[in-house]
């Protein structure tokens, strides 16, 4: 691509995807390859979640969810694991005041008890701060993993039937989505993982199920407003069917009527 101009021509504003989800994959790597630490890596990979989230509120995109810290990744040696805990809370004091004016609405998904106090008590003040605001809602996956998020949805379910406001024949594919950590989030449209793994990573398996997915080579610190463009425009050219069969005028099909609804404003939480 060559220019923004050249973007918005051939990016169709009216067939944006309304919720992006990506897998941030590749800052060691790329770290490696030029003989730096890995946390260096990370630090690098922060630019591009800027741009990222920028470029979103840009092109009117409504949900963002990005994968930050998986909960298979405590298994990385110490000293990458501290820095990239320290690296998290230093990145959200840094940007959150600019987050907040550009109208971002942040909530943080995952087992928030197992992060260090001081990163816990960051994340908390960055969530009440954007908590009014309207804007690109963006999710940020630490600590985070598809099946334990599965998991802590049936316990709350469990609950709420022993405590009898809930009967086992009133659980459905809404009311299991609404104990998920994005309750009031539409699923994905749009799965994008850098680094090119061909694999999903334990990363949003309920929700993705009719996501389409867009996986590049491109290290997460290379990847550029172009490349998100690219899949911006990849996802466009597709046609939704959902299960159904192709329309002969090319229209899309709608998604399946479960839980697609905007967040509800209700605090910024995981359920658990």
């Amino acid at each position: 691509m060559d220019n923004g101009s050249h973007e918005r021509e051939s990016t169709q504003l009216e067939r944006m995807p309304r919720h992006v989800a990506i897998i941030m994959d590749g800052n060691g790597r790329w770290a490696q390859q030029r003989g730096l630490s890995r946390t260096e890596g990370h630090r690098r990979g922060e630019r591009t979640v800027r741009t990222v989230i920028e470029t979103s509120g840009e092109l009117g995109i409504e949900h963002l969810t990005l994968f930050a810290f998986s909960a298979e990744n405590w298994r990385r040696s110490q000293d990458e694991v501290g820095g990239l805990m320290g690296l998290i809370e230093v990145v959200a004091r840094r940007n959150i005041r600019e987050l907040s004016q550009n109208n971002v609405h942040l909530r943080i998904l995952g087992r928030l008890e197992q992060l260090p106090r001081s990163l816990r008590r960051e994340l908390d003040r960055d969530v009440a701060l954007t908590h009014a605001n309207s804007g690109l809602h963006l999710d940020v996956a630490i600590n985070y993993g598809g099946r334990s998020e599965i998991v802590d949805a049936c316990r709350r379910l469990a609950e709420r039937v022993q405590a009898g406001e809930l009967t086992p024949d009133e659980i459905t594919e809404t009311t299991f989505a609404e104990s998920l950590y994005t309750h009031g989030a539409p699923d994905p449209d749009l799965l994008i993982r850098t680094g090119g793994e061909m694999r999903v990573s334990n990363f949003l398996l309920w929700q993705i199920a009719y996501s389409e997915i867009w996986v590049t080579e491109t290290l997460w610190p290379d990847f550029s407003r172009e490349h998100f463009i690219a899949a911006l425009e990849s996802y466009q050219a597709r046609e939704r069917r959902f299960g159904a069969t192709p329309d002969p005028n090319g229209a899309q099909a709608d998604a399946p009527p479960r839980g697609a609804r905007r967040r509800a404003e209700a605090p910024a939480r995981s359920p658990r």
